[in-house]
């Protein structure tokens, strides 16, 4: 069990963070090993986190239809559907919730169908609490925005729009559906406009932790958008060989 373990010698002095009406963050946490479901539970609780725990997918549904949860942590292989399945049942109530999958798989194939199927993160066993934590943090955050009032929440970079308040995206008055993950990305790219952007960079700026190298994430979630955004216009997306990644008006 020392894999999960976590001391107070290295808790995380990064500020708390909370619902906008100075709740607590509420997560989700899904697994049929118990005991790493309470370990997670206790170190969200460590953050002042209001944390609900379920052993497999059926009871997950119905706790995440009372609980309403900010963020999700869902271990891909349940006893009775997987977390994919779990996560689609969720989204199908309308909860937009972040997830974050945890899986014993270190294929990568399998990391990817856990993105594509509209999760935002994923950790391979065995992982460290810490990271867990500061992994959730980020996707809260990154889908909760707060924006100075005196700013204007809307970014825009040729006929691409988006809204910081509202998470809307237009391309030539066409919405565009994105993950929280997405967003953030595009967000970044589009506050830096016809600037080359690294992977480092990137991943420093996005995902707010260390990723052990594994920048393979971010050619995986710039292929999600260009798929999203370039689909009908003149492609934004540009890649720069060698340096990294370019948001530019088309044309």
């Amino acid at each position: 069990m020392d894999t999960w373990s976590v001391s107070p010698d290295s808790a995380d002095p990064t500020p708390r963070i909370t619902r906008p009406d100075g709740s607590p963050v509420r997560v989700l946490v899904v697994d049929d090993e118990t005991s790493l479901a309470e370990l997670l539970q206790m170190a969200f609780k460590l953050e002042g986190w209001d944390v609900r725990t379920a052993g497999d997918g059926l009871t997950a549904v119905k706790v995440a239809r009372e609980f309403r949860p900010d963020a999700a942590v869902l271990d891909i292989m349940l006893p009775d559907f997987d977390g994919l399945a779990l996560m689609q049942r969720i989204r199908a109530d309308g909860n937009t919730t972040p997830v974050l999958f945890l899986t014993a798989k270190d294929a990568l194939e399998d990391r990817i169908a856990g993105l594509t199927a509209g999760g935002d993160d994923y950790v391979t066993k065995p992982f460290s609490l810490e990271e867990v934590v500061a992994r959730v943090r980020g996707l809260i955050r990154r889908s909760t925005l707060v924006v100075d009032a005196n700013e204007s929440p809307i970014i825009s970079v040729g006929d691409l729009e988006l809204n910081e308040e509202s998470h809307e995206v237009f391309r030539a008055g066409r919405a565009i559906d994105l993950t929280a993950t997405e967003f953030e990305l595009l967000r970044y790219m589009m506050r830096n406009p016809r600037r080359v952007l690294s992977k480092s960079q990137i991943l420093d700026r996005v995902w707010s932790y260390d990723f052990g190298g594994r920048s393979s994430v971010v050619e995986i979630y710039i292929s999600y958008l260009r798929k999203k955004i370039d689909a009908e216009g003149i492609a934004m997306i540009h890649t720069v060989r060698g340096a990294g990644y370019m948001l530019k008006p088309g044309g």
